[in-house]
């Protein structure tokens, strides 16, 4: 079989932007829907694309990176569980199509689209049952689409670690299931999938300070993740620790409940950062980053969902 038999075809007809477009997540419990709109270009293909859920994990990674190398254009489109509640999943994952052309930086003329049917405005589209094992361009886009969330669910894991979220990856595994029932959902869950609604915790649960601290600073290290960036250590020395490419973000998270306020157990202003923070970043590879900044975050606990604010402080090189 030639799989590029689809971009083949509609070349001679003289379409020159071609853009293949497929998503990861449409059936875990949790975590976003991730759409990839791809535009191969002329360079030759990678021997060994094909669906992603026909690779293994480890030739994935692989092949992702020469994709991102060799393709001319590639648009990423992630919607998270709060919109996927609020859209339900179908009308999710349209949207993340639509981020995902939208994120491209040639304008596509054709759209080829995994599955049979799509809703994705003022570009002409052909829809391909099983896309993903017959056209190149959307196979690479499913291995992008797949790694990206997979690494995502990763990060999440290290938030979360009772769920094992590297393993499954959100989906409904006898495991998973299991820990929904004895530890209720956890913040990335997608409330209106069963049996996620029968199951989610309500504030009486966290009843001691250090459950509710703990939530607090799972809540914000989530919204880190959806700010693209990875998680070094959590509740630990310090409440969160992650990065963003050369720059190092200290967390302080104080937690607000009604009236109350359960703080951070590392003030920012009771931090002496030579004696303190240069000594333990060492632990962490400090010599990775050039930047460090520790800023002070409140999140507060609402019934319509957490309100986050982040006070960014003062920027050091290191």
């Amino acid at each position: 079989m030639d799989i590029l038999k689809y971009e083949k075809m509609f070349s001679s007809k003289g379409y020159t932007n071609i853009v293949g477009i497929d998503e990861a997540g449409r059936g875990p419990l949790a975590g976003p829907v991730v759409a990839v709109a791809l535009n191969w270009g002329d360079a030759d293909i990678i021997d060994g694309v094909k669906d992603s859920k026909k690779i293994s994990e480890k030739k994935r990674l692989i092949l992702f990176d020469q994709i991102v190398e060799k393709a001319l254009d590639i648009g990423i489109g992630i919607v998270h569980e709060e919109k996927i509640d609020e859209i339900n999943i179908l009308q999710a994952t349209y949207l993340a199509m639509r981020k995902a052309v939208g994120g491209l930086h040639y304008k596509p003329d054709l759209l080829l689209v995994d599955g049979n049917r799509a809703d994705i405005h003022h570009i002409e589209q052909k829809n391909i049952i099983k896309g993903d094992s017959l056209s190149y361009t959307i196979a690479c886009a499913s291995i992008i689409a797949k790694v990206t969330r997979d690494s995502m669910m990763v990060e999440y894991s290290k938030i979360f670690p009772d769920y094992r979220f590297e393993k499954h990856k959100g989906y409904g595994t006898k495991f998973h299931l299991d820990m929904i029932k004895d530890k209720f959902a956890c913040p990335i869950h997608r409330k209106s999938f069963k049996p996620i609604s029968n199951y989610l915790p309500q504030l009486k649960h966290f009843k001691e300070n250090n459950q509710i601290r703990l939530l607090g600073i799972q809540m914000v290290a989530s919204y880190m993740v959806k700010s693209h960036f990875k998680i070094l250590l959590i509740n630990d020395k310090y409440d969160i620790v992650a990065f963003k490419n050369d720059m190092l973000i200290l967390s302080c998270v104080n937690t607000l409940v009604g009236t109350k306020t359960i703080n951070s157990k590392i003030p920012v202003n009771g931090v002496n950062f030579d004696s303190v923070i240069r000594k333990s970043l060492v632990e962490i590879g400090i010599d990775s980053f050039k930047h460090l900044r520790i800023d002070s975050v409140y999140i507060k606990l609402l019934k319509n969902g957490p309100k986050i604010t982040i006070e960014k402080g003062e920027l050091y090189d290191i």
